[in-house]
């Protein structure tokens, strides 16, 4: 009975072996069909020009919108140089690598300085006006920031001269102005309140630089409105921008390019690209451009004035997280419940919050119906307003929460830098 149960074990795991791929396991090692035969062929010899291949006459017609968008509006798309002045100084002891201060009168005149435009950087811009003689081009203001000069690619490789109108670091805008005789094109601005998430964008620019010039990228529209930080050159977050999110490939010489919707208006100014977040891991799919109502906005207040004019408070601030717990509660005497805010820590003469009754040690924590919880969010929600607006402002003055109403009278530029 034993013997005939092993021989059932042994019969199973073969039929099982053979049906998983014809190897079974657990003493039977090897099978093979006897119908199955092997042989092997050696490869031929002679002549080689059989091998030969070509190409069939055989040609597509592929047509789609974002094909249209490109041919309709390439040409309103130029590569912007931002040129600066480069010094360099050499003497012939520095090239040979000695200093012979023996021969003081030879070295100074070994001296030799020259000083010539060299290319910076590189960005993309569009051309959006054309009138008369003179076309107007919007890019970014980091593009043409510190530049000597400035020079225009056009997409056919024409080379032109470009005067700066105006700049405005806020929103990282610029408008330049060329010589309107070799534009051929100039691109219109939709309505970037009625873009929707999902939508197809399309980024027309120089990636990369002008090597690249006239690159179309596509993807659609990952947010309508996204906040994101404004920092200086010394990386200081100095304001909140609301920006569009698109996945749209956007790489550095990107900035300052258009991003188009699929009917070939221009529904944003591509500015910054989220190349990597905090812990240093690589992001893709995350660019970001101004919209188009906001752009439209600036350029015209540019070509106007030069500069946007923006309203003042006319105080010196601090962050209240920055200061001590200590003294939050025996100097400004504020609630323990206050943990963000702005410290007023002078008012300047003449100025709306002197006007409104604000002194030193207030905190400022509401402006505009907008919360204030660094001078990045107080800058940002001042800034949504304009010169002469009325805005409510909440703050605490000796731990007391009190409420004002503020007329922004005076810019950064009126303001006096007197004290009181």
């Amino acid at each position: 009975m034993a013997n005939k149960s092993l021989i059932k074990v042994a019969v199973t795991a073969l039929v099982a072996g053979l049906i998983g791929g014809g190897v079974a396991y657990g003493g039977i090692s090897y099978f093979q069909d006897s119908n199955v035969t092997t042989s092997s062929t050696s490869v031929p010899t002679g002549s080689n020009k059989t091998g030969s291949t070509g190409t069939t006459n055989v040609k597509v017609n592929v047509s789609s919108q974002a094909s249209k968008v490109f041919s309709d509006n390439k040409a309103a798309v130029v590569s912007v140089i931002n040129l600066q002045k480069k010094t360099s100084s050499s003497t012939i002891s520095g090239i040979l690598g000695g200093d012979d201060s023996s021969d003081s009168s030879s070295s100074s005149s070994s001296n030799s300085s020259s000083s010539k435009l060299e290319e910076y950087s590189e960005g993309s811009g569009l051309i959006y006006k054309k009138s008369g003689d003179a076309a107007y081009i919007v890019t970014n203001n980091h593009v043409v920031s510190g530049s000597s000069a400035i020079r225009v690619i056009m997409s056919d490789g024409t080379k032109l001269s470009a005067k700066l109108v105006g700049t405005d670091s806020v929103t990282d805008l610029a408008v330049l102005k060329i010589n309107s005789s070799k534009v051929t094109k100039t691109a219109s601005f939709g309505n970037s309140d009625n873009i929707s998430v999902g939508e197809t964008a399309l980024a027309i620019g120089s990636p990369m630089g002008s090597n690249y010039a006239t690159t179309l990228t596509q993807g659609i529209i990952s947010a309508k409105k996204r906040t994101v930080a404004t920092t200086n050159t010394s990386g200081q977050t100095t304001g909140y921008a609301n920006v569009i999110q698109t996945d749209t490939a956007i790489n550095s010489g990107n900035s300052g390019g258009p991003l188009f919707n699929i009917a070939g208006q221009v529904i944003g100014i591509n500015s910054m690209k989220l190349a990597s977040d905090n812990s240093g891991t690589s992001v893709e799919g995350m660019g970001f451009a101004i919209p188009s109502n906001e752009v439209v906005k600036i350029i015209n207040e540019l070509v106007k004035n030069g500069e946007v004019v923006r309203p003042a408070l006319g105080v010196a601030t601090y962050n209240l997280s920055n200061i001590s717990a200590s003294d939050q509660k025996s100097i400004l005497k504020l609630p323990t419940s206050v943990t963000s805010g702005v410290v007023i820590m002078k008012t300047y003469s003449k100025s709306p919050a002197k006007t409104a009754g604000l002194v030193k040690y207030d905190v400022i924590t509401e402006l505009g119906g907008k919360k204030v919880t660094s001078l990045a969010t107080l800058r940002s929600a001042l800034y949504a307003h304009s010169v002469n607006d009325t805005v409510t402002v909440k703050y605490y003055h000796q731990g007391k929460l009190k409420t004002t109403n503020m007329k922004l009278t005076e810019t950064t530029k009126t303001l006096t830098n007197q004290s009181n």
